[in-house]
């Protein structure tokens, strides 16, 4: 018995002492969302039956911290309610590695940061982890990190699958090369970003396989002027598109935040008009693009690229207070090219509403009910009716317990 003692206060000991010098957290997520829809992401046929669905995102997260080492793993199960019978045996793909990255510090400053993670700079338009999808981005690249004064990031990435040895890339989907710099610099009273980032899909020819590669170049900037707060973005992009045509496109944004939680903003996503021989259409690649265009995703969250571009103008109303939150986004939307010679350029005008209660630090239940008028000219770039009813509404529950800390 007294072995036995020894031997477990000793284990006890040693265990104490490595989690003097590193930490170790184990965390969950349980997101169950149930949606009710008609006309979402494209107009309602006019004899179309509004849907409804739950789908849920389950996640467990292991980090690992060290004076020079930081792991972490995040398991992700993402499945609609009913996809799945009852009595279930093994299935392909059933749960899936949504981030599995280790970073090493040379020094306090300097760090690689390699494998499968998520990518998120800025405000999220040219690179966002799509956290309000189940299924969330995330890239396989690796990251050379100088974190001082400024922050400079160099990120790197080439994908192979199938049969590596013969350099063709038939991947499931995104880019075969990417290459990006990401400079950040943080003042009392503001910020600015720049990035330049080279992007290469690949093009099955006759003759092989082609990378057609486009550049992303601009800016990101934040300035407090008085009470409010201005935000800008500014981006060029040039190069080839997914299919070799001439690339010339641009984004700009700018945003006012006031007091009492009120923000207006305009943004421009340039776009090819009906008579245009070359491509002028902004893309925004792996950006949040739920967060911006409104959450009926009609814009650029898989859809509308090559198109005639955007111009949104909108106000939103943030209001939160102890556990409540309030929303109100409201979004003129207009085609920033021509869609055609005898079409008008207005698109439609939608309504967010949303509401969150926090039943605790690591509970929420959310909700919220959208519309969408859309114009005549919806109907020419999207199909359907655009005299139907279009709306869309959710309500979900998030849960993110910490099992281990």
């Amino acid at each position: 018995m007294k072995t036995r003692l020894s031997g477990s206060l000793f284990i006890l000991f040693m265990l104490s002492a490595s989690f003097s010098f590193a930490q170790f957290s184990l965390s969950g997520e349980f997101r169950p969302r149930t949606e009710l829809s008609h006309g979402y992401k494209s107009l309602a046929a006019s004899d179309q039956d509004a849907s409804l669905f739950t789908a849920q995102r389950t996640r467990l997260n292991a980090l690992y911290q060290s004076e020079k080492v930081i792991t972490f793993l995040s398991l992700q199960d993402v499945r609609t309610w009913g996809s799945q019978p009852q009595l279930v045996g093994n299935e392909d793909f059933a749960t899936s590695v949504h981030q599995a990255w280790a970073e090493v510090f040379f020094s306090p400053e300097f760090s690689l940061k390699a494998g499968r993670q998520e990518l998120v700079y800025d405000d999220h338009r040219i690179f966002g982890n799509v956290g309000w999808a189940h299924q969330a981005r995330s890239h396989d690249l690796a990251i050379l990190k100088y974190q001082g004064n400024i922050s400079l990031h160099v990120g790197i990435a080439h994908h192979e699958n199938s049969n590596p040895a013969n350099n063709l890339f038939d991947g499931a989907d995104a880019y075969k090369d990417l290459q990006y710099v990401w400079f950040n610099k943080k003042w009392d009273t503001g910020s600015l970003s720049l990035l330049v980032l080279n992007n290469g899909i690949p093009e099955n020819t006759p003759d092989g396989q082609e990378v057609n590669y486009s550049q992303t170049m601009g800016a990101h900037a934040t300035y407090p002027l008085g009470e409010f707060k201005l935000a800008a973005n500014a981006y060029l992009q040039t190069g080839k598109t997914a299919t070799g045509s001439d690339l010339s496109a641009y984004n700009l944004l700018l945003e006012a935040t006031c007091p009492r939680g009120i923000t207006w903003g305009y943004e421009r996503l340039s776009g090819t008009a009906y008579d245009d021989t070359k491509n002028k259409s902004f893309n925004p690649l792996y950006g949040t693009n739920h967060k911006f265009n409104g959450f009926m995703d009609y814009f650029y969250v898989g859809n509308h690229f090559n198109s005639v571009g955007l111009n949104d103008i909108y106000a939103k109303y943030n209001y939160s207070k102890d556990q409540l939150s309030l929303n109100a986004h409201l979004h003129y939307f207009s085609a920033a090219a021509e869609i055609s010679a005898d079409a008008s350029n207005y698109l439609g005008t939608e309504l967010d509403l949303g509401a969150g209660w926090k039943i605790s630090p690591e509970a929420q239940i959310s909700c919220g009910l959208s519309w969408l008028f859309a114009g005549d000219s919806m109907e020419i770039i999207k199909g359907g009716d655009q005299s139907a009813s279009h709306y869309w509404s959710w309500l979900m529950l998030s849960v993110t317990p910490n099992f281990i800390k």
